[in-house]
């Protein structure tokens, strides 16, 4: 598979099963539940700016994804993007997928007046923190806060 045989378009509510099969290919574990949420949240709500996308081999299976919002005010936060997941089966990794989804989601991102890209990623996951250190991003001078229940 080359490349230029993946298209990048906005994710759709039928997107809904590969997105989900990609996830669980690469945690191992099934999450419906929280993708139920998040298509409800950033698929199909009509008060949501579309920023979700998915890469598709040139049959239309899909083969990656890249989910995140725009935020507009949310904890006197204004024009920055957040993205939330990112996923590309397993099978078709470290073939420039992801960089490209990410280029895409930042470029889209971009356009709508997002001034940067937030996302979060555990300091354990060496292999997330490669791929978003090597795709630009650094610490932000926003701090995670947690509280143990």
């Amino acid at each position: 598979m080359r490349k230029s045989f993946i298209k990048i378009r906005l994710m759709q509510s039928d997107d809904f099963a590969a997105v989900t099969r990609i996830d669980e290919k690469v945690l191992k574990t099934s999450r419906p539940e929280y993708y139920t949420l998040k298509f409800e949240e950033l698929v199909q709500s009509t008060e949501r700016v579309p920023t979700s996308l998915v890469a598709e081999q040139e049959d239309g299976t899909v083969v990656g994804f890249v989910m995140g919002e725009l935020l507009i005010g949310e904890f006197g936060i204004s024009k920055e993007a957040v993205l939330d997941t990112i996923g590309v089966d397993p099978d078709c990794q470290q073939k420039g997928i992801g960089r490209r989804l990410l280029k895409e989601f930042m470029d889209h991102c971009k356009a709508l007046g997002a001034k940067k890209v937030c996302t979060l990623v555990d300091t354990d996951d060496s292999k997330m923190m490669r791929f978003f250190t090597g795709n630009q991003f650094g610490p932000s001078k926003t701090i995670n806060l947690e509280r143990t229940l």
